[in-house]
């Protein structure tokens, strides 16, 4: 695809997000997205999608022996162009990987489009998390008007010390996202072991909350489960900019 493209570009978006190993969460079939300097001539590709409009040349980088967007770039790009909770996801991976959140948070700053919403993101973007399914579980519940969890809190118990995926410490509530790997490999043993060391954190007087694929598609129900375990007092936190259902995509 990169060496069909004619006019000069850099690949951008999730397929530079890609390219640097960060996570895409996504349901429909990905497109190739690039930057480019000129409007597309006939006989154009309807796999790529083109952001048009340059690029600035202090924001690219080679990953695979491929042009793309440097990493900060990226990761604004996808703020800006994705659903929010896809748009936390890379956020979330790209910190951990080394992204410079300031970075970020300017170059969205001058953009002219989804600049509001990607900085309301990349503010609850957190490094801690490990997983894409750790990212949209976080989704759900900060879109859903509960405190912001911590992530990787700690329990020591009488097994030694443990790291929960999410939680609020102070109110002893604790979520693990399972996903369908965590037990693949290892088989019966991980399931033995998981199924002591939840017992250890729950002799802790901890609440434990397991969280699957199939929960992220009913966010509600999620949310509701999770509700009950906290204080009933618990203000709900309203987030308007994590209730977009899709981001903008680039001129074709």
């Amino acid at each position: 695809m990169h060496r069909r493209l004619r006019a000069d570009h850099v690949l951008s978006h999730t397929s530079a997000a890609l390219l640097w190993g960060l996570p895409v969460w996504t349901s429909t079939p990905l497109v190739v997205h690039v930057r480019q300097r000129h409007a597309p001539g006939s006989g154009r590709d309807r796999g790529v999608v083109r952001h048009r409009g340059g690029w600035d040349t202090t924001r690219t980088a080679v990953v695979a022996g491929l042009p793309v967007t440097d990493l900060a770039q990226t990761v604004a790009d996808c703020l800006s162009g994705l659903a929010a909770g896809p748009a936390l996801v890379v956020a979330d991976a790209a910190l951990r990987a080394g992204a410079d959140r300031a970075a970020v948070d300017e170059i969205l700053a001058g953009q002219r489009s989804g600049r509001t919403r990607g900085a309301a993101v990349l503010a609850l973007a957190d490094p801690g998390a490990e997983s894409a399914g750790e990212s949209m579980t976080r989704f759900a519940l900060l879109r859903g008007g509960l405190p912001a969890p911590v992530t990787q809190p700690s329990v020591g118990t009488r097994l030694g010390t443990f790291w929960a995926d999410l939680g609020w410490p102070e109110h002893r509530v604790l979520l693990e996202y399972d996903g369908r790997s965590k037990y693949a490999v290892a088989g019966g043993e991980a399931v033995v072991r998981e199924k002591r060391r939840e017992d250890a954190v729950l002799d802790e007087d901890q609440r434990l909350v397991r969280v699957a694929a199939e929960d992220l598609r009913r966010p509600a129900e999620l949310v509701a489960r999770v509700r009950r375990l906290l204080p009933a007092d618990l203000p709900h936190v309203p987030r308007p900019h994590l209730s977009s259902a899709a981001g903008r995509r680039g001129r074709r």
